[in-house]
């Protein structure tokens, strides 16, 4: 997993061979292709259970201390450089590659996911309404610190999370 991440980080996906990523691991060619039948397999399988596991929060009691959790798991995988560099380029090539969208579609859904259980829960506790936009409050969780983090550059500490998590949550009662 770590090989094949690397040499995302690297090359790029475009520029990923399997070969390689086997040869740098220490490993036979089949040992993957008995896994993964291709590159976009392999990608979506460690993608969704990585990206899934390295962001897992709980119930937090508050709508804001759910927001804000999420925004420092988010935040602690963003400031890995490898991430950054891979998350940069997987979007970029998701645009361009109609197999890879599809492949981790099923991963991108799982997170939607997590974030109308946050809903689900502040409605519950009284914090939303039942009529809210869940699609767009799973849009403004983790757009934000990304687009700080790895589209502009720039850095988030403990302070910023706090106020993007009032933010948010303010703007998902406003809705």
């Amino acid at each position: 997993m770590r090989t094949f991440f690397e040499e995302w980080a690297e090359t790029g996906y475009g520029g990923i061979s399997l070969e390689r990523v086997a040869k740098r691991a220490g490993v036979g060619k089949a040992a993957l292709y008995r896994r993964w039948s291709s590159k976009v397999e392999m990608a979506s399988d460690l993608l969704t259970s990585v990206g899934l596991s390295i962001t897992e929060t709980g119930d937090m009691g508050s709508l804001e201390a759910d927001i804000e959790a999420v925004l420092v798991a988010i935040r602690r995988v963003l400031r890995h450089r490898m991430i950054r560099r891979i998350l940069a380029d997987l979007h970029a090539h998701i645009a361009r590659e109609p197999a890879l969208a599809e492949a981790i579609r099923p991963m991108q859904q799982a997170r939607r996911e997590r974030a109308h259980a946050l809903v689900e829960r502040a409605i519950t506790r009284g914090e939303l309404k039942e009529s809210v936009d869940r699609e767009t409050i799973a849009d403004l969780l983790a757009a934000p610190i990304y687009w700080r983090l790895v589209v502009v550059g720039g850095r988030s500490d403990r302070e910023h999370i706090r106020c993007l998590a009032r933010m948010s949550a303010a703007a998902a009662r406003a809705a």
